[in-house]
């Protein structure tokens, strides 16, 4: 069997030109990166904005093993299934982090035959998208440790700098530095840390804005520290906003790619779902509604994470209202909950989707060893609690073994009608959506907040910032903050240890649990396993 690295390289891929020509992107509305990427220019927005929208798909998860389930991999599959139906599908997906793929996880481009392309490209440097965001946020560290050196003048309290450095990889020992050491010229000693780049609240900034007029706006509301009186410092006050925003110029188009069957799709922005909001660019989005039929776009981890944040942050900021959302499972997961109700995972999560009043579909991401009598026994289950079920072999069969789920997905659309409504207003104390969540997603008690975490969340609301959502800080492998409580836990509490605002973003991030904002690599990184031959031959990206 070939690898996806294998299958990526022999992929008969278009020019990037003759994909876009397919959902009617003109030559120069296109910016291309080589032959087979392209970013896609202002004007193509101004030509398409008044359009009416396609249909809205979210693909979102139960709760993964340290593998993942597969979303984007259905995604890709779903939507070239889609195009193969006829239907003028286009995915939105994010773009991979570096340090997952030279760590664990691997690759995030998909895989089987169910892959977006040039997938070597997409899972290294792309279009430097990643790179751009890094520098941007180095940039606005660079100049506070500057304004420190050059006399405070703003009265900065090294004490209470909260904006970190942050790197696009895996590196446990940079979570807690101390810079400006050596002397005099060499800055003013402090406590610092990095942070990886998706985690970066300048990623949230870019995935979240309309244009680059707003995205220059919120990079100036960045508050980066305090001072010795305890008044905010932006980076607007440090004067950094316009050459951050100059940074990301480019990166804040959306980039145009194509999956192994040259379906079109639209990869931008890459926050992770676990420590930050995991959704893809809101522009990305918004030019597949406008140029698709359907755009089916993922959130990362499972639905407690990315979904809950897509639909409570996403939608409710950029007035998206999606139609259905495919709840990807898979017969390994469920195993590994190891619940007395094996399928208990899942049917909390159908509760908590149908709680946004949303259709649901599961998608079975369906394995070589899974039984026909396991597929069997998963599909009741899902009667039972109301959702639509379908299994799936896209990995191996590509878009030809979507077809069954896309043909589920599509008698959705045309039958059942979304009620879509985020799970708690915009006026709520702060305190108060984070035990919404935790009690309505999780199935909490309720929270534990400790002192410093409740006096952060109180000043928060004094400063004007209690009309934000919240967006939580949790690990993806339980519902709860135990990453050992799996299955459906009950009976247990979230504690929620710290929090921070990001007021650019415009959302608060409460901690919880031993969540880390900078990941480690594993014992044995994939790293170790990657390699390039004298011709040029990538191996062990998957």
């Amino acid at each position: 069997m070939l690898s996806d690295i294998e299958i990526a390289l022999n992929a008969k891929m278009e020019p990037i030109k003759t994909v876009a020509d397919k959902i009617g992107i003109r030559e120069e509305e296109l910016e291309p990166y080589g032959h087979y990427k392209a970013k896609l220019a202002p004007c193509l927005w101004e030509r398409i904005k008044d359009r009416p929208d396609g249909k809205l798909v979210l693909v979102t998860a139960i709760n993964p093993t340290p593998a993942g389930e597969g979303k984007t991999t259905i995604t890709v599959g779903l939507t070239q299934a889609l195009c193969k139906k006829g239907k003028n599908a286009i995915a939105a997906l994010r773009e991979p982090s570096l340090g997952p793929v030279m760590g664990v996880k691997g690759g995030a481009a998909g895989g089987g035959y169910a892959q977006v392309v040039p997938m070597e490209d997409i899972n290294l440097h792309f279009t430097g998208d990643m790179h751009a965001i890094t520098a941007a946020n180095n940039l606005l560290c660079a100049m506070i440790d500057n304004h420190l050196q050059q006399g405070n003048a703003l009265g900065i309290d090294p004490r209470r700098i909260v904006f970190k450095r942050v790197l696009d990889m895996n590196d446990r020992a940079l979570r807690n530095v101390v810079v400006g050491l050596g002397g005099a010229t060499n800055g003013v000693p402090r406590e610092d840390g990095f942070m990886i780049t998706v985690a970066s609240e300048v990623m949230a900034i870019l995935c979240l804005s309309e244009n680059h007029i707003d995205m220059k706006e919120r990079l100036s509301r960045i508050v980066v520290a305090q001072t010795y009186d305890k008044k905010p410092v932006t980076a607007k006050d440090l004067g950094a906003a316009g050459a951050m925003a100059l940074l990301l110029k480019d990166a804040i188009k959306p980039n145009l790619v194509q999956a192994l069957e040259n379906t079109p799709c639209i990869l931008h922005g890459g926050p992770f779902a676990n420590i930050a909001h995991g959704c893809n660019s809101v522009i990305a989005t918004r030019h597949a509604l406008k140029l698709g039929d359907i755009c089916v776009t993922e959130a990362g981890f499972g639905a407690d994470l990315g979904a809950e944040k897509f639909l409570d942050i996403k939608c409710r900021m950029a007035g998206l209202s999606p139609d259905a959302v495919v709840l990807v499972a898979t017969l390994r997961a469920l195993k590994y909950h190891n619940s007395a109700d094996k399928f208990e995972n899942l049917g909390k999560h159908i509760e908590n989707l149908r709680a946004f009043g949303l259709p649901v579909l599961v998608a079975i991401n369906r394995f070589a060893d899974d039984t026909d009598e396991e597929i069997r026994e998963l599909t009741e289950y899902c009667k039972k609690y109301g959702a639509a079920c379908a299994p799936a072999e896209v990995f191996a069969r590509g878009g030809e073994g979507g077809l069954d789920l896309a043909d589920a997905l599509l008698h959705i659309l045309e039958t059942e009608k979304a009620n879509f409504a985020p799970i708690y207003p915009n006026n709520m104390p702060l305190t108060e959506k984070i035990e919404t969540v935790a009690k309505v997603i999780y199935g909490a008690d309720g929270v534990d907040f400790t002192p410093s975490a409740a006096k952060k969340l109180a000043d928060f609301e004094e400063a004007g910032y209690g009309s934000f959502p919240v967006c939580m800080a949790k690990t993806q492998y339980s519902l709860s903050d135990n990453p050992k409580l799996l299955g459906r836990p009950r009976g247990f509490r979230i504690t929620v240890r710290d929090a921070k605002v990001s007021a650019g973003a415009g959302f608060v991030v409460a901690l919880t649990g031993e969540i880390m904002t900078m990941p480690g690599l594993p014992k044995v990184p994939a790293a170790e396993k990657i390699d390039i031959d004298e011709k040029g031959v990538i191996s062990g990206l998957f």
